[in-house]
């Protein structure tokens, strides 16, 4: 088996003396782990680094043997954001994620599609990462939450079928409710900020610390609380990052 196909790079580690252990996202084979053979030496980790995407070569010389990848960088967003903290944490963190949760050889075309969009987008512009970035990840993470089959449905109230006025998701079910469905009930749920559902709604910064932390605990809860997993600590930190903007923006 041989083929050449654009990858995502989401996971490097060491493997023996020279080798390196690759985990790419691709569009046709979804999640694939492959080792680089020459991955350590310096061209091998320029071009071998999480974020980067590039021109994969898949080589299984054999049922049963080790499937081997070479390549050359297509678009280096690794590079790109090493200044830019924000637009680091968010690459970092969903790589980490697509690692995570994705199922190995399951085709994703059209998630593929979105991680590429987004990568390309953060790696573009330093402040238009810093500004419009984050909520453009958290759409990510939704995404993300909808292939692997915990998808939210924000579309209606669950409790009265409206379709405006949402403010908040069941913790439970993962719909939306309205202001006036939540009644009594609003201090049990969580809050919708409006760009999750409305796309004249740019958020603030609150409104993307609200969204964050939704998608947040259903990763938490789905994907990663069913299998006794903690969120991974690249996420964590991303929390933790947005957490701190937001308190310096309040104190402006």
């Amino acid at each position: 088996m041989e083929r050449e196909a654009p990858a995502l790079v989401v996971f490097v580690a060491p493997q023996g003396e020279s080798g390196t252990r690759v985990h790419l996202l691709t569009e046709d084979d979804g999640l694939v782990r492959a080792l680089a053979y020459g991955g350590a030496s310096r061209a091998g980790r320029a071009l071998w680094q999480p974020g980067n995407v590039v021109k994969a070569r898949l080589v299984q010389r054999s049922e049963g043997a080790p499937l081997r990848v070479s390549g050359e960088v297509l678009y280096g967003c690794a590079a790109r954001i090493l200044s830019m903290p924000l637009a680091l944490a968010m690459m970092q963190s969903a790589c980490v994620l697509v690692d995570a949760t994705l199922p190995e050889g399951e085709p994703c075309p059209a998630f593929f599609g979105a991680t590429l969009t987004l990568l390309s987008f953060i790696g573009y512009d330093p402040d238009v990462a810093e500004r419009v970035g984050l909520p453009n990840y958290i759409e990510w993470e939704l995404a993300l939450l909808d292939v692997l089959g915990f998808g939210l449905d924000l579309r209606a109230c669950a409790v009265t079928g409206q379709t405006h006025g949402l403010a908040y998701v069941s913790p439970r079910t993962g719909r939306a409710v309205s202001a006036e469905g939540a009644g009594a009930w609003k201090d049990r749920l969580l809050p919708l900020p409006a760009f999750l559902h409305d796309p004249t709604n740019a958020g603030s910064w609150t409104d993307w610390l609200d969204g964050l932390r939704l998608s947040g605990y259903f990763l938490a809860r789905d994907a990663f609380g069913q299998r006794h997993q903690p969120l991974p600590a690249a996420r964590q930190r991303l929390l933790a990052r947005v957490e701190k903007l937001v308190a310096g923006h309040n104190t402006d």
